[in-house]
């Protein structure tokens, strides 16, 4: 009696657990949608900041990664869109208008444009309204400490070329930034219009007119995607070159000061995570960056024949050697 009892209250228990397992819905998995020009490690900055706030890839969320260079943007925006994902991660400004241009619902999550309200972006920083928010830089203000940075580092330079796209939003704040800079700094600047890598050519012959000494990078996704080709053009020319990120640094430019990018996107991952949760864009302010890196390339002064003073090699954050 007592072991058909036993058998009998199991049976009910076994049955009870497999209605309420069939009665449990599903885990949601999230999918999220990331758009840029090319993959980088600033982009697993951002996944690992995702996997920090407690998401699996496989498990509770799905990435669609789609990259291209701009003129393919939009079309893989839109596929992300037929994708139905919950979030679109956009980081830089090329990457934002196109998801923007795709979608004016689902959310868009931006990690490194400039003004974004100048851009059209959003609002305000404190209301961003609409379907986009996360991060935007100061590219105005670090490039005039650039510019700075760049003369501490070589007392005698008077010629810089800047190497600009005048179609960019930031365009004008930032040349007029690095102007009063420059005036300060008793420099002069020479505006040459680089859009792509194939512009090189005919800026070299500029440069060389005008008897730069030096190169310096304006803000531009196009100049990241082709920053060794930017890097191994310098050095053809020894010219000390001044870049916006450590990864520009990283591949042969002399001095790069700007917004840690991978912090940046880290910190999207945050914005992802609180729209997934059920926060709309509109309701997350837009944040500035916190933490900046200046890098030295020593290698590349060894390279071109340059001596950084030592009081300059002691404030950077990291030197490579």
């Amino acid at each position: 009696m007592n072991r058909k009892f036993v058998c009998l209250a199991l049976c009910a228990l076994l049955s009870a657990l497999c209605i309420s397992a069939q009665a449990q819905p599903a885990k949601k998995v999230f999918r999220v949608g990331i758009l840029e020009n090319v993959a980088s490690p600033r982009t697993e900055a951002f996944r690992q900041g995702m996997r920090e706030l407690g998401y699996v890839e496989g498990q509770n969320i799905s990435v669609e990664a789609r990259f291209g260079p701009d003129e393919r943007l939009f079309g893989l925006a839109t596929e992300l869109v037929k994708l139905n994902v919950d979030v679109i991660f956009a980081p830089n400004t090329n990457a934002i208008q196109a998801a923007k241009k795709a979608t004016r619902t689902i959310p868009i999550v931006m990690a490194v444009p400039s003004d974004a309200i100048g851009s059209g972006f959003v609002a305000s920083l404190a209301r961003p309204g609409g379907n986009i928010t996360g991060l935007t830089s100061i590219f105005a203000e670090v490039s005039a400490k650039r510019l700075e940075l760049f003369k501490e580092a070589l007392p005698k330079l008077t010629r810089v070329a800047v190497l600009a796209d005048s179609s960019r939003p930031w365009h004008s704040s930032v040349v007029r930034a690095l102007e009063e800079s420059a005036r300060s700094l008793r420099m002069m600047l020479q505006i040459v219009e680089v859009q792509r890598a194939e512009d090189l050519a005919h800026a070299s012959s500029s440069i060389t007119r005008h008897r730069a000494e030096a190169l310096f990078l304006a803000p531009n996704p196009v100049f990241f995607v082709e920053r060794k080709k930017l890097a191994d053009f310098a050095a053809q020319y020894r010219l000390p070159s001044n870049c916006v990120s450590a990864e520009f640094a990283a591949a042969g430019c002399l001095i790069a000061y700007g917004a840690d990018s991978a912090d940046l996107y880290r910190r999207a991952a945050t914005y992802t995570d609180k729209i997934l949760k059920g926060t709309k864009p509109a309701d997350l302010p837009v944040e500035q960056p916190t933490k900046f890196e200046f890098v030295i390339n020593l290698k590349t002064a060894k390279q071109i024949g340059l001596t950084i003073p030592p009081n300059v090699l002691a404030r950077a954050d990291k030197v490579i050697r």
